[in-house]
């Protein structure tokens, strides 16, 4: 497979390649050097969203047992709020 690189710097992915990949408009592509001189690769880069749903819970195991993060974080931003009150 063969492309041609434009005046403004862009190529079209073969449509066999855009396939096998499930590729569509959007879909953004890192662009790394080769190992080879005159080489590169392209590498997917993966959706915001499929990161974070990717990391949603992994910080679970580093919780004490019997504690909250929510009421923790609540709790934290009363004592700024009455900090801030009291300053002025």
């Amino acid at each position: 497979m063969t492309t041609t690189l434009t005046g403004k710097n862009q190529i079209t992915l073969p449509a066999a390649l855009a396939q096998q990949y499930g590729l569509k408009a959007g879909t953004r592509i890192e662009w790394l050097p080769g190992a080879e001189p005159g080489e590169f690769r392209g590498r997917i880069v993966p959706e915001p969203a499929t990161v974070a749903a990717g990391l949603r819970g992994a910080g679970r195991k580093h919780l004490r047992p019997g504690s909250h993060p929510l009421t923790r974080l609540l709790a934290e931003r009363a004592s700024e709020d009455s900090e801030r009150k009291a300053a002025l």
